[in-house]
């Protein structure tokens, strides 16, 4: 295993780091090493830590349309042989050791599972077994047109499983909507998925007398859930990438929400840029118990230090807030 010090963190140019104290040290690029691809040493990315990784928008002259070169790795965790086992938005499931920065594709985004090629792969969890989960997003819209998937409501995400051992893959779960975060729970018996598009959770019983079985866990949520992160209470930290809290209007999508046709014409005829100018700077995430009560919320109203939140991640004794926005990495201590 790593060193308990040493954080790993991806980068939205597709590049792989690890953190140790407060040196960042590089260990792969995740898709082609191109000029495109800038160096981002001065930024970190959307979230997941010690094995994940941080997701905040790249200053200079990268735009997302470089991401299907340059790659997006989501989901990073470390298996238990020290590898951390990466998804990539764009070109699928890796393995790259840390120390090498040496990487093995265990699926390409083209052969994808089941005859259905990955479109957004996002979320991942690695079971005590060392059993991988991870999900795709979409089998419509890439990462880097993710506001479409949320405008559309589609069902076309999916829960999946892949088999170190056996080098196979399946389908847990499909028809989702905007799979993304996923977490098991301390026993395993259970794994949460945020369901980002329509602001839930899901629970899938992995085994039990309640195994196979799908049920919503928290519904109605105060925003967009992005990822879910066991915290040392037994509580799951949820970040919020959108709140849904009114200011003048009602949420825009609260608002389009009984017009699917409508919703759909819209993301058709309307620039993604567009969609930022609704978007309310509010700082959130939240503390769930095993029963999907909310019983705390950390927020930053005016989105003043943080907002599009996308991880909450605990690690010596500090909390880390990854995001989708902002080109820094924000630390409580």
């Amino acid at each position: 295993m790593m060193k308990a010090s040493n954080l790993y963190t991806g980068t939205v140019d597709g590049k792989l780091w690890m953190i140790s104290g407060d040196q960042l040290h590089f260990i792969t690029q995740m898709g082609q090493n191109r000029p495109e691809c800038v160096s981002p040493e001065e930024y970190l990315q959307d979230s997941y830590v010690t094995c994940g990784t941080w997701d905040s928008q790249l200053k200079g002259s990268r735009t997302p349309d470089y991401e299907p070169v340059c790659g997006r790795p989501h989901g990073v965790r470390m298996d238990q042989d020290g590898n951390l086992i990466v998804v990539d938005s764009y070109f699928g499931l890796y393995k790259v050791n840390p120390r090498t920065g040496e990487k093995t594709l265990l699926l390409s985004s083209e052969q994808g599972v089941d005859g259905i090629p990955f479109k957004f792969l996002n979320g991942l969890e690695i079971s005590k077994n060392n059993l991988i989960y991870f999900t795709d997003s979409s089998s419509k819209w890439e990462r880097r047109h993710h506001k479409y998937e949320v405008i559309e409501t589609n069902h076309l995400g999916r829960l999946l499983t892949y088999d170190p051992v056996t080098r196979t893959a399946r389908t847990v779960l499909s028809g989702l909507y905007m799979a993304n975060g996923i977490t098991l729970s301390p026993y395993e018996d259970y794994i949460l998925i945020a369901e980002t598009s329509v602001c839930r959770i899901i629970r899938y019983w992995v085994s039990g007398v309640n195994a196979g079985e799908k049920e919503v866990f928290v519904d109605n949520l105060p925003g967009y859930p992005d990822n879910i992160r066991l915290s040392n209470k037994g509580l799951y930290r949820v970040g919020i990438s959108t709140t849904r809290f009114p200011s003048f209007f009602s949420p825009f999508l609260d608002a389009l929400g009984p017009y699917p046709f409508l919703k759909r014409f819209i993301a058709k005829v309307t620039p993604l840029s567009f969609y930022s100018i609704f978007l309310h700077k509010h700082g959130l995430y939240l503390e769930i118990n095993d029963k999907g009560d909310i019983v705390e919320s950390f927020h930053d109203p005016d989105g003043s230090v943080t907002w599009t939140i996308s991880d909450v991640f605990e690690h010596n004794g500090k909390v880390y807030l990854g995001n989708t926005e902002l080109p820094f990495l924000v630390m409580i201590q």
